[in-house]
């Protein structure tokens, strides 16, 4: 077994149906706002930053957005995994199957910028476990391996 996991991706109005189970199942709210900045990453094909999401959710409302609006919003839904933060891009990328919690192994294309999320398990598990070795607790790892996506290369 290699230690990779599958889920059912979700895309489109399946994605957002599922986003807002995930978050209503966490305890929070599903808002008109919150529903405008999910669609709005979930539209997007790679990451982006608080400021392209501001820029699009205030396009769809006819009305400026704040990106510190936009940026608890994003906070909220990596706490709650319908997101994940690509911390190398400064940027945010929807989570496919919203609710899921486990690590994050993305690959990152240094030309184009596409991100990739992948699952594995055995690897992350070695991490969590060096980690505890080291003494620490409640590690979630989140691993970003960069270099050229197949149509780049």
């Amino acid at each position: 077994m290699s230690g990779q996991h599958h889920h059912h991706e979700h895309s489109g109005e399946n994605l957002i149906d599922a986003a807002r189970h995930a978050l209503v199942d966490s305890g929070e709210q599903w808002t008109d706002m919150r529903a405008d900045v999910f669609t709005a990453l979930a539209e997007r094909d790679r990451p982006a930053s608080a400021y392209d999401i501001a820029e699009a959710v205030s396009a769809l409302r006819g009305k400026r957005v704040a990106a510190n609006s936009v940026y608890r919003i994003l906070d909220l839904f990596v706490r709650t995994n319908l997101a994940r933060r690509v911390e190398s891009a400064n940027a945010y990328v929807a989570n496919s199957h919203p609710g899921c919690r486990h690590d994050c192994i993305f690959l990152i294309c240094d030309s184009c910028g596409q991100v990739v999320h992948i699952d594995d398990d055995k690897l992350t598990g070695a991490l969590i476990g060096a980690a505890k070795q080291a003494g620490f607790a409640d590690v979630r790892p989140v691993v970003e391996l960069r270099g050229m996506c197949e149509a780049c290369s």
